[in-house]
Formats: structure tokens, sequence, C-alpha cells
């Protein structure tokens, strides 16, 4: 298995990795955002992904975004193949994307939402707090990719304080 920063040669994995966030939102209970590939293959050309592959396979993805000219980054669409599920994969791709966004944007602060038990506790062990959602960006373009979520009325109905997921911050200045 090969995890390492998307490139050039990894936009041929776009479609199966947008098919298996499509199909992961409709066979979970978790709110995930669905993404184009040409949606993740803008995050591949700008070095803003992390792709973990066997052989030729597509294992697992995720992508970094920059929110607030740089305050905020957020380590998004992380998703593993249901074939390789279970094996602590999305850890190690997580942990590749979080140490990739401190290098990337040293001082930002690194966050997330998830409705995910797993992913609330790969983010806890890489030091994370839970946080409301006044803590997150308010960069409106941010909160616009939650549309596709299954959970977006629940967002829209609260005005963005309230959803099924959880915030997450990584605040490098606070340790």
């Amino acid at each position: 298995m090969n995890i390492s920063i998307a490139s050039e040669k990894h936009i041929k994995y776009a479609e199966i990795i947008s098919e298996t966030i499509k199909s992961s939102a409709k066979e979970s209970d978790i709110g995930i955002a669905l993404r184009t590939p040409e949606y993740l293959i803008k995050k591949i050309k700008n070095n803003n992904a992390i792709i973990c592959t066997n052989k030729n396979e597509f294992v697992g993805f995720c992508y970094i975004e920059i929110w607030e000219h740089g305050n905020y980054v957020a380590n998004s669409g992380l998703i593993v193949s249901p074939k390789y599920r279970g094996q602590g994969i999305a850890k190690k791709i997580k942990r590749k994307a979080f140490n990739y966004s401190k290098i990337k944007y040293p001082n930002t602060k690194i966050f997330g939402i998830t409705t995910s038990l797993p992913v609330m506790k790969i983010n806890d062990s890489l030091g994370y707090k839970p946080v409301t959602f006044s803590e997150l960006t308010r960069d409106d373009d941010f909160w616009k990719g939650c549309r596709t979520c299954k959970n977006y009325k629940i967002l829209k109905s609260n005005k963005r304080k309230l959803c099924l997921c959880t915030g997450m911050v990584y605040n490098p200045n606070k340790k």
C-alpha cells in the first residue's frame, strides 16, 4: 500500500473516488458531502489531496481545503474503498493529510465536521477538540459545500449554528 500526496498520475481515480463517496452516502447513516470528479481533479492538480493505492487500485482519499485566506484548513472527503475498510487505512490517510496541512499551512487552524464516530476518534488522536460551529470558518463557500449532504436541511434550518455533524478544530497555537 502506498499513501502519498496525490499528483497528476492519480487523476484517473477521480471518478471512482467520487462514486465511492456517493455510494457511501447512500448506504450509511453518515452525512457526507458529494464531490464531482472535476472537483476532485482540481484538488489533485493543486497538490491538495492525499491518496492511498494498492498497486493500481484505489484504496482511499482525503483532500485539503483552504478557507478565509488561509486562516483555516479543512481535511475533508475522507473515504476508504469498502474492500479496505476496518484496516486502519482511514487513520493513516487522515494523519498524512493532517501532517501535510501543518507543513503546507503552518500556524493555521485545521478543522473538520463529521457525523462519523471513527473520524471523531481519529481527529481526537491528532489533537482536534470539539467546538461549536461558531468557532469554525464563516466562509460561505465552505458551508455551501454541505448542500449535497443529506443533513443539509438541518444545518440550514438552524442558520449554520447546529447540525448532526460535530465540529472539531486543531489549533496549533493552543497546546
